[in-house]
């Protein structure tokens, strides 16, 4: 019962990151020639995962996003059964959330969806990694001293805004595979064909950051 309680927590959160910054970027535009928008959009993702963190991180340690997920495994504090149940509700709230945008906005706001840099796989592929390494290690950080709990939820959705700002004007930032699906699922076009990039990319990055972060923080 615990492990469905986590499972259905990070559904919640995956869904209302979806829905609240994905949808901001589709309403207010996302454009690097639109500071205003560009900006709304980076504060709205820090700030869902302040609000979630804050909210469901002491149930599931709100993680709504496969690439912290696997970077907790391989860090040892989540097992392969709950990575697997994580993973699974993130992909459902995601997809969930992003219907529901799609009832609002329409397919034709974007509804948040990511594109490649340029065009250019390689290219995308490279800034996914480093932003997702750059987010992940900090919240592998921040998360690794109890005495951090307090503000840990202000760092991490601080950090994603961090990644966002820089990230919006290549890729869109994705940093998250689920949040990157859902969108695509609807929008389909070059963003279905593309989501893959957005999927692989993540992984890889949130990877590097456990396996960086381990031999950092290794007392050998």
């Amino acid at each position: 019962m615990e492990s469905i309680k986590k499972y259905i927590a990070e559904f919640i959160g995956t869904f209302v990151l979806v829905l609240f910054a994905c949808g901001t970027a589709a309403v207010v535009g996302c454009s690097a020639a639109n500071g205003t928008g560009y900006l709304l959009t980076a504060l709205a993702f820090g700030l869902v995962i302040v609000a979630m963190a804050y909210s469901i991180g002491n149930i599931s340690g709100c993680h709504i996003n496969p690439a912290v997920s696997i970077a907790m495994l391989i860090s040892g504090k989540i097992t392969v059964k709950d990575f697997i149940g994580y993973v699974l509700a993130q992909f459902i709230g995601a997809t969930a959330g992003a219907a529901v945008l799609m009832a609002l906005v329409g397919k034709e706001s974007g509804l948040g969806a990511n594109a490649l840099f340029k065009g250019d796989i390689l290219l995308s592929i490279l800034v996914e990694i480093i932003l997702t390494f750059v987010f992940v290690i900090a919240i592998l950080g921040v998360t690794s001293k109890t005495e951090n709990s307090a503000v840990s939820g202000i760092v991490i959705g601080l950090s994603l805004t961090l990644v966002h700002i820089l990230g919006i004007s290549f890729t869109g930032t994705s940093v998250n595979p689920a949040r990157s699906f859902g969108p695509a699922l609807f929008v389909g076009g070059d963003a279905l064909a593309n989501v893959w990039v957005f999927i692989v990319a993540p992984l890889v990055g949130g990877a590097l950051a456990a396996v960086v972060y381990k031999f950092l923080a290794s007392k050998k």
